[in-house]
């Protein structure tokens, strides 16, 4: 009898499933916790089938580093209960870990969730933790960042643990020496992202077609208000500038410094040591 409430403590150790479960699948497999597992899984499977027409929308966004590559993840969860639970955030963390075997900077999330890792699919481990939750959980985000010629730096907001939380900002960057000053200015500006949530880095960087569609807005706006038409182009580029400036990086107002964009901030940075922004990523929760 010992034996067997070891084996049940065990199985439901390694599949979270409930105590008779795990009781009635050793008995009906002849104590064989591999062959148990797998008699869990498929019913776990049953049920994160059912689940996975459920909605979303909470979750959290994690991110891993090593020497030459950072990659963001962004998980899913149907509640804010399940995402702060710590064995999401311990998945989350195993997930991220796997993430930073990937290779290929253009790995789509379907790849990443078809790729194998210990001998199983990534997909597998998400039907897993499914079935132990027992909610709808979903990689919608992954986005991998070489740094082998650039430095980093990272941001983490409303955070859960030091590497998750509700906002991420990755920031690469080069620096004639990356001493404090340099981190510090780094790690700033990824706070900076957080709070501001530029679109891109620059003007030059942005959507064409998102240019556009601002630019027919803001003349049908100007031409609306009876304005003259010898002023129209004047005010239409006035109104662009406006939204360059609240869009991008570069152009917005540092928030550390108001009176400076960020621009300003770097050049004057720059005079005692180079530093270049390379690109950023925004990963967020919060609207």
């Amino acid at each position: 009898m010992n034996d067997l409430i070891e084996s049940i403590k065990n199985l439901r150790e390694i599949t979270g499933a409930g105590f008779l479960d795990c009781k009635k699948a050793l008995e009906e497999n002849n104590h064989n916790i591999d062959l148990s597992i797998d008699f869990l899984r498929k019913k776990g499977l049953a049920k994160a089938n059912k689940k996975s027409s459920r909605e979303a929308k909470e979750g959290a966004i994690g991110i891993y580093s090593n020497n030459e590559i950072s990659t963001i993840i962004q998980i899913n969860t149907e509640t804010d209960f399940a995402a702060k639970n710590e064995v999401f955030l311990n998945f989350m963390d195993k997930i991220g870990e796997y993430s930073l075997e990937i290779t290929d900077t253009n790995f789509s999330i379907e790849n990443f969730l078809d790729s194998t890792q210990n001998g199983r699919k990534i997909s597998d481990y998400f039907k897993d933790i499914i079935a132990k939750i027992g909610e709808n959980i979903i990689l919608t985000k992954l986005y991998i960042n070489e740094h082998k010629k650039n430095y980093f730096s990272y941001y983490v907001h409303n955070s859960y643990k030091k590497n998750i939380g509700k906002i991420v900002t990755l920031l690469s960057y080069q620096a004639n020496e990356d001493n404090n000053e340099s981190k510090l200015l780094a790690k700033n500006l990824c706070m900076h992202i957080a709070a501001s949530k530029p679109l891109s880095l620059n003007v030059e960087n942005l959507n064409r077609d998102l240019i556009e569609k601002e630019r027919e807005i803001q003349l049908d706006l100007i031409k609306s208000s009876g304005k003259p038409e010898n002023i129209i182009e004047k005010i239409l580029n006035g109104k662009m500038n406006k939204f360059y400036s609240e869009s991008t990086l570069l152009n917005q107002n540092y928030i550390l410094d108001p009176d400076l964009t960020v621009e300003k901030v770097i050049d004057e940075f720059s005079k005692k040591n180079k530093f270049e922004v390379i690109n950023y990523n925004l990963v967020s929760l919060v609207s």
